[in-house]
């Protein structure tokens, strides 16, 4: 039995889609749905159990037996401001669930996040952490917790298995309840449908043109598989970058977008929101050696393939859940 934290949400979700494909169906979901139409994210998945989030801790003490304990919730805003509710969900809930694997031995895989980058200043090497400076208090919380499971490692008190995933901008299939997190890929395609139109940010930093802010895109259905790969055992217990190591403009992803629903390019620029000047990243691109010399072969979607899977077997079906 796997237990899928953040199960009802985009990436475990598709966790779900993933061990559902490789014939796995002995899930247990654990998740606070915040979002009237998130349940629709579980309607295709096969699992036997759902917890509320709240439910999880007791329900371990039940003497359950699990083969993993794979731990995708959290609270994901990086616009969040409440320290006191970051530390509860994501710094307090990740360490009690990974000292429970620890004194239970049971596979341990966790979400961190890109945003424990900050600005890039020092790079995107998942090799150290040292002087990392997050622009947000979510960034900020996954630093946190990354560098509380390294020193509980270093001290013997760790899951037999761990691995704790730098996430980079992810799109894909079951976002669609994120609102205002959802990723630019769904916007796009949003706005296009909504006003013919795509909106882009312009850009407030000098020597960076309108649009040409670059991300490392990830299809959510490689971040799956890559944690798939993990749960088998394989790699080095650690910290890893999830990106495809290739940052592209928010231009060419709108580009992708358009392209896959067969329109004509529109871009209209706006100005950049109060709340994320000064905070906003304008370039991330995953350093991948780490996860290659790991022995990880998994060849990551292009952005154009990417995005016209998403587009064209997703967005626009009537049902656009995987």
């Amino acid at each position: 039995m796997i237990v899928i934290t953040g199960g009802a949400g985009m990436i475990g979700s598709m966790i779900a889609w993933q061990l559902n494909g490789q014939g796995r169906d002995d899930l247990v979901i654990v998740d606070r749905q915040t979002h009237a139409d998130q349940w629709q994210n579980l309607c295709h998945r096969r699992y036997c159990d759902y917890l509320d989030k709240d439910e999880l801790p007791a329900w371990l003490e039940r003497g359950h037996k699990l083969d993993a304990i794979i731990h995708m919730g959290a609270i994901s805003a990086t616009t969040e401001r409440d320290w006191n509710r970051l530390l509860a969900d994501n710094i307090r809930y990740s360490q009690l669930l990974w000292s429970w694997c620890a004194k239970h031995q049971v596979p341990f895989l966790y979400a961190s996040s890109a945003a424990t980058y900050g600005a890039g200043e020092y790079g995107y090497d998942d090799a150290s952490m040292a002087n990392l400076r997050p622009l947000n208090a979510y960034g900020y919380s996954k630093h946190f917790f990354d560098q509380w499971a390294q020193r509980e490692a270093a001290g013997g008190h760790a899951p037999p298995v761990w691995g704790g995933f730098k996430f980079f901008n992810v799109y894909g299939p079951n976002e669609y309840h994120k609102e205002r997190m959802a990723s630019m890929a769904f916007h796009s395609f949003k706005q296009l449908r909504d006003t013919g139109t795509v909106r882009l940010f312009k850009s407030d930093q000098p020597g960076i043109a309108d649009g040409m802010q670059q991300r490392d895109f990830v299809y959510v259905k490689d971040a799956a598989a890559v944690v798939f790969w993990f749960l088998q055992g394989q790699g080095s217990n650690g910290i890893y970058n999830i990106g495809t190591g290739q940052a592209r403009s928010f231009k060419d992803l709108a580009t992708a977008v358009m392209s896959a629903a067969d329109h004509s390019p529109q871009i209209t620029w706006i100005d950049m929101p109060d709340d994320l000047k000064g905070r906003y990243q304008n370039f991330t691109q995953a350093g991948m050696s780490r996860l290659r010399t790991a022995g990880c072969t998994h060849a990551f979607h292009s952005l154009e393939h990417g995005v016209r899977d998403y587009v064209q077997n997703y967005l626009l079906q009537p049902d656009p859940y995987c």
